[in-house]
């Protein structure tokens, strides 16, 4: 991973403000106030997870392979991306699985029964 200025200040927490843009070949320099883009915003975490997801094209068997992770997390980290990437447009729902992707959790014992029971009953029919 690259260098990642700080986003946070160190003193009270607040969000920065990036200033002044300067280039390194010619020198030149540009002063006000920049937003930067939402993704330089991200967590190491999140960043490392979108480099990965992004490598595999989407298919989470190969992420959860490639992080060592299991479903349930990268699904996890995956509904937390959005959730970050995208504020405005997240919804307080919990994320929903189909039926065999249930299944598949409680094989591999990464959910109990009772937690699979309860994710089968809001699968809307």
């Amino acid at each position: 991973m690259g260098y990642s200025p700080p986003s946070k200040c160190a003193v009270c927490g607040n969000a920065l403000d990036i200033t002044r843009l300067s280039c390194p070949n010619c020198k030149s320099e540009l002063s006000g106030v920049f937003s930067p883009c939402k993704y330089c915003t991200l967590s190491d975490r999140h960043k490392l997870f979108l480099d990965t997801f992004l490598q595999c094209r989407g298919n989470i068997k190969e992420v959860e392979r490639s992080l060592s992770i299991s479903y349930p997390t990268v699904k996890g980290l995956l509904d937390e991306l959005i959730r970050t990437l995208f504020p405005a447009e997240n919804s307080t729902e919990e994320p929903s699985y189909s039926t065999s992707e249930i299944l598949d959790m409680l094989e591999r014992k990464e959910i109990d029964a009772d937690e699979a029971a309860r994710l089968l009953s809001r699968i809307k029919k």
